[in-house]
């Protein structure tokens, strides 16, 4: 039973320290054929827009409705592109410690996870 709160254990210091290293990442995702680029961190949080310059008309409705479509756009890209990330790098360790009754089992919004990751 020791040794297996032991492998317990290591497991869950391996996952955070798999979060740390997620929290410190950033990931693009672009549209519009580099128009409009979203980053966020490898835990999903927006962290940065860049639209390039030029591109919408600031006086145009229609073109400011263009340019609040792309952003959201480009953030579900990079958000995608995040959660992808976090499933390699989290989905095997948290599966292993569902089947332990700690971080990971079948709420992916358990303590010590962050959500939304689909883990």
């Amino acid at each position: 039973m020791g040794a297996l709160l032991q492998q317990a254990q290591a497991m869950q210091e391996q996952l955070m320290s798999a979060q740390a290293e997620l929290a410190g990442t950033t990931v693009d995702g672009t549209v519009g054929g580099g128009l409009v680029t979203a980053t966020v961190s490898g835990t999903g949080e927006l962290v940065g827009v860049q639209v390039r310059a030029g591109s919408f008309d600031p006086d145009d409705p229609d073109s400011l409705a263009d340019l609040g479509d792309l952003v959201v756009a480009a953030y579900r890209d990079a958000k995608s592109r995040a959660d992808a990330l976090a499933q390699e790098k989290l989905g095997p360790m948290a599966g292993g410690l569902g089947a332990l009754g700690g971080p990971g089992g079948a709420d992916p919004g358990a303590p010590g996870l962050p959500g939304g990751f689909g883990v």
